[in-house]
């Protein structure tokens, strides 16, 4: 799946501060911001809790305005978005929540060769027939992943996804994720402020600013080839190092 990249200029955006009265001031987050996302890139925004990140995301699915600026991307490119929490509907079963989003886009045998495909990569395919509920956290959100795959988007957005697992089931799940992206390259936006993930999944990393308006501190460019991401890699270990530098200075 060819997708195209992503462009923001001159992006401003700003929320009404709760903080103070109405006569006041907003709080700007965005100011005159720019920002280049190229295709079928695994692009990861790190920064700090609370640093604009997932307003980034937003904007640019179309959640958020801003006030003024342009977002560039294809007119007909479509969003995978997969947030914190799976939000799987509690109703369906684990195949009818990855149906369920492919039902404008095939037929139903096509559907059923899609969906099996997806569960057997996410190792669900014996829990097809299971609810949410009967799910344990980690394996709702391999469900979530499944989904945003199954669904034809060219855009995927994840928003700190993993960040509710404990860390042997978040090594686990940033690895299905890269594997499922390595079927078809799709652009995808990844949010976190965690090192690790960022290192190990982005091809791309921006850095954003601890303070408003949130500003690009650094971009890095991750060229160690993802069947050697490993902290034994000297390469590998010099962006980490980097990063963490950058994130606690």
């Amino acid at each position: 799946m060819k997708t195209g990249g992503i462009s923001l200029k001159n992006i401003n955006f700003s929320y009404k501060n709760p903080k103070y009265s109405v006569n006041t001031s907003n709080l700007i987050i965005f100011e005159d911001f720019n920002i280049n996302f190229p295709p079928s890139k695994v692009s990861v925004i790190l920064g700090p809790s609370g640093c604009g990140k997932s307003t980034l995301l937003n904007i640019i699915h179309g959640i958020l305005i801003p006030s003024s600026g342009i977002i560039e991307k294809d007119k007909n490119s479509t969003i995978s978005y997969i947030f914190q929490e799976p939000r799987l509907l509690p109703w369906k079963t684990v195949r009818q929540n990855i149906d369920l989003i492919l039902k404008n886009h095939y037929e139903h045998k096509q559907r059923q060769v899609i969906t099996k495909h997806y569960l057997e990569i996410i190792g669900l395919n014996e829990f097809a027939d299971y609810y949410p509920t009967e799910l344990s956290g980690g394996m709702r959100q391999r469900v979530a992943i499944a989904r945003a795959f199954a669904y034809p988007a060219e855009i995927i957005l994840m928003d700190e996804p993993f960040q509710a697992l404990d860390p042997g089931l978040k090594l686990n799940l940033t690895k299905l994720f890269s594997s499922l992206w390595r079927e078809d390259n799709r652009t995808s936006l990844f949010v976190t402020h965690d090192i690790a993930e960022a290192v190990y999944l982005g091809d791309e990393i921006y850095v954003l600013s601890s303070k408003f308006p949130s500003k690009i501190v650094d971009h890095i460019s991750n060229h160690v080839p993802r069947t050697n991401r490993l902290s034994s890699n000297p390469e590998y270990k010099k962006i980490e190092t980097r990063l963490f530098s950058l994130l606690t200075n």
